[in-house]
């Protein structure tokens, strides 16, 4: 059989009973709060948000790496302008505009 024998005083058993109640408001206290609404709202909006700054920063890279790419076909390692490449597409938007404003006066 197992010795169920307590060697603490009666004060140090109701010191732990206080112990072991305040433990347990703690614990319940923090379920109440993580199961109140608003807190699980808060909770849902910091994740879209971060799913959100997570997407947005992916499609900035994104952007950034497509504009560094079309920068290098129209200058040189100097970051001088490629003339050979900027004029026939400055022609080209010209003549567009061009078309565009003499449609409308038509």
């Amino acid at each position: 059989m197992a010795d169920t024998s307590d060697t603490r005083t009666p004060a140090q058993i109701e010191a732990d009973i206080r112990r072991r109640r305040q433990v347990l408001a703690e614990t319940l206290d923090e379920i109440g709060v993580r199961v109140h609404p608003k807190t699980i709202v808060g909770d849902a909006k910091a994740k879209v948000v971060a799913n959100l700054d997570h997407t947005v920063g992916r499609a900035y890279v994104q952007v950034n790496r497509v504009v560094s790419e079309v920068k290098a076909q129209f200058t040189d390692e100097d970051g001088q302008p490629r003339l050979e490449r900027v004029v026939p597409v400055a022609l080209v938007v010209v003549g567009l505009l061009a078309l565009g404003t003499r449609r409308r006066k038509d």
